[in-house]
């Protein structure tokens, strides 16, 4: 009796369908103009929804006074948002509900912003409330401290957190004296600021000529320019000086760098080097490199630790790429008992990215998704704003939008191998782990000389 095959309703087939053909992404014109201040302005209509997002990023963050003031630019641009000469915070937020917007502020390590977003047909009322915070802040007292109290409560939390410490520890390692080896300040530092160096960095730094104004929605351009140089144009400030940071050390060999977290019941893994930023030609290169190796969920990485030898459930790496110089890093949290035999996957699954090429089916994989991600994340406003802010703030070739899809489509398995051999630096690696030095001091030492340190990131004396 032959047998036969039966359909089930809703029931998952057995194959995967093909992946229907790629669509175009309608990029928005964009429109640019620099104001007589200084002041670089971005403008790209998008009418798909009755909305505009404004965001002001001003080109300097934590980095800026990381060596001397750790953290500020952080703590400046929560408070800006918190009141001015003629809106206290109260006004603020009635402004905001009244125009159906939100605000934000925030400072990353090369850059700070004040955004906002809401209806379209209040649009000059969103440019007068980022105008007004960008050049009228008031830092009041209360909510100065306010602020301060939370940080350090923030702090106090992040000091057990294996995540954080084994950030902290990989940036020191890899970036030295440079500023970007700093992640955050001490509670002590943040105990000991002040209102004045808030409003001094704010002085310094929140100035047209270090600023670019992008606005995405739904505008005539012309309409838009005038709303801009009406709220924008009379803005006169210095130029803030040009800083040089020291350079990042050249670590030679690979070396452990063991945090000490007593009772932890999981190791915190981190391996990492020094790699490119966004402007340089290698890229796209790296980034489909690192796809294929940790960076996406079906990444060999993924396979191999998680799926086969169940350590973990997400290892991940990842290319970052700061202003002045990038990195690349892999992270796992994994069974105190496995620390070792993951860290042997690690280079393992790095050492056979750049010995062999990757198959035909591991490139087309990673390209796709590559591309489709990238397509997923310019569906929405944010979307637009995020991807333009990238090539504006890093001051990217105009078509990098435009063209990148192509480019991506356009690598090889040779160009994921160049991009292995030169930035997966297996022979200079530096290795974080974050746990109980019992459980895990052993296994760290088959690897490479030891360093340890407590929670606070003093190193312990041998």
């Amino acid at each position: 009796m032959s047998a036969k095959t039966v359909s089930v309703p809703g029931a998952r087939p057995a194959t995967a369908p093909a992946l229907g053909p790629e669509r175009p992404v309608a990029w928005p014109r964009q429109s640019v103009r620099t104001l007589s201040n200084g002041l670089q302005v971005v403008l790209a209509e998008l009418h798909t929804f009755p909305k505009v997002a404004a965001q002001l990023f001003f080109r300097s963050g934590n980095a800026a006074v990381a060596l001397t003031a750790p953290g500020l630019a952080e703590i400046t641009a929560t408070v800006v948002r918190t009141g001015t000469a003629s809106r206290p915070s109260r006004r603020i937020e009635e402004d905001l509900r009244r125009m159906g917007a939100d605000l934000g502020t925030h400072a990353g390590a090369d850059s700070s912003a004040i955004s906002i977003a809401g209806l379209a047909e209040f649009s000059g009322g969103l440019l007068e409330m980022v105008g007004d915070l960008a050049r009228n802040a008031s830092f009041p007292a209360e909510e100065f401290e306010r602020e301060r109290r939370q940080k350090i409560e923030e702090l106090r939390i992040e000091r057990t957190t294996p995540g954080f410490l084994g950030t902290e520890r990989l940036r020191q390692v890899l970036f030295g004296p440079h500023p970007y080896a700093i992640v955050a300040p001490t509670e002590e530092q943040v105990g000991a600021y002040t209102r004045e160096q808030l409003a001094d960095f704010y002085r310094r730094y929140y100035v047209p000529e270090n600023a670019l104004l992008l606005v995405v929605g739904d505008f005539k351009t012309d309409a838009m320019f005038e709303q801009i140089e009406k709220v924008f144009g009379s803005w006169k400030a210095p130029q803030p000086e040009v800083q040089k940071s020291p350079a990042p050390p050249k670590n030679i060999g690979r070396h452990v760098h063991l945090v000490h977290l007593p009772g932890a019941v999981q190791t915190q893994v981190l391996v990492g080097n020094l790699a490119i930023t966004r402007r340089d030609p290698d890229w796209f290169r790296l980034t489909l490199a690192n796809s294929i190796y940790g960076g996406a969920f079906h990444s060999r990485l993924v396979i191999n630790i998680r799926e086969q030898k169940g350590y973990t459930y997400s290892p991940r790496s990842g290319a970052h790429p700061l202003r002045q110089q990038g990195y690349f890093s892999v992270h796992a949290a994994v069974r105190n008992e496995v620390t070792a035999a993951t860290l042997t996957e690690i280079f393992y699954e790095i050492d056979r990215m750049r010995s062999i090429p990757v198959t035909a089916e591991e490139l087309d994989s990673a390209r796709s998704y590559m591309t489709g991600v990238f397509s997923l994340g310019v569906a929405t406003l944010d979307g637009v704003v995020g991807q333009l802010s990238n090539v504006y703030l890093e001051r990217l070739p105009a078509d990098y939008l435009e063209t990148y899809r192509e480019k991506i489509r356009a690598l090889t398995a040779d160009d994921v191998l160049i991009a292995a051999r030169r930035y997966f630096d297996s022979a200079n690696a530096q290795i974080v782990l974050v746990g109980d030095r019992a459980q895990i001091a052993e296994q760290a030492a088959l690897f490479a000389e030891v360093t340890e340190y407590d929670a606070q990131g003093k190193q312990a004396l041998k």
